[in-house]
């Protein structure tokens, strides 16, 4: 349970140096998508912490492999991870997409990923995207002592 939450916090830092450094010097798509990447790591580790402490109150009677299914049950058992649920399934839905640069290597730099509804990522986005997954890592940590 403490092990997945340190990993989520590992994960969280490393998101924040995409973010914040990595983004600044190299103003790719490459660079975004990394970043979501670590957002959904992050989601992964904090609903296995989620699903452990659920298990040892015995809540639930054994945790899933699949990722989907453990955030449906979080989702169920713990109605206060509802609108973080929906992000984690929002950045799995767009690392599946296809995606489309603009300005590429320029300050605005946005991601439009090629879906029946597009969805375009600038920095700003991205800055939101990880305020949410941080708090969402915050949750976990105070649900779980």
């Amino acid at each position: 349970m403490i092990e997945s939450l340190e990993e989520a916090k590992n994960e969280i830092r490393r998101a924040d140096h995409i973010i914040f450094i990595s983004l600044k010097y190299a103003r790719t798509c490459e660079v975004i998508m990394n970043a979501i990447q670590k957002f959904i790591s992050c989601y992964d580790y904090g609903i296995l912490s989620l699903l452990k402490k659920l298990e040892k109150e015995k809540k639930i009677k054994f945790i899933p492999s699949s990722p989907i299914e453990r955030s449906d049950i979080v989702e169920k058992y713990i109605k206060q991870t509802k609108p973080f649920i929906k992000h984690y399934k929002l950045f799995k839905k767009i690392t599946k997409c296809e995606y489309t640069p603009r300005e590429e290597y320029r300050k605005h730099i946005t991601m439009i990923t090629k879906d029946k509804k597009p969805i375009e990522i600038t920095t700003d986005v991205l800055v939101e995207y990880f305020e949410v997954t941080k708090n969402f890592i915050r949750f976990v940590e105070e649900y779980i002592t």
